[in-house]
């Protein structure tokens, strides 16, 4: 039987709030209004944990910041 361990790491809305998505004050979060060559901090972000073998399984965007849930298979399971 597979075996996982699992992680949960917290971005700040600093961090993305125009680079990677957009929330107005009341909390609305859209991509809309986000440049098509800025994804590529994302797309870093994810290629840096995916080379210590996490899995993105959910992001959760709020005006905060964005939550990312990650889990990655255990070895020797």
């Amino acid at each position: 039987m597979d075996r996982f361990e699992y992680s949960i790491t917290r971005r700040p809305a600093d961090t993305f709030r125009e680079t990677i998505y957009f929330c107005t004050e009341q909390g609305t979060c859209s991509l809309e209004k986000v440049p098509v060559d800025q994804l590529a901090v994302l797309e870093n972000l994810l290629n840096e944990r995916g080379k210590q073998g996490w899995e993105l399984v959910q992001v959760i965007f709020g005006k905060d910041g964005l939550l990312a849930f990650w889990k990655r298979r255990l070895s020797g399971g």
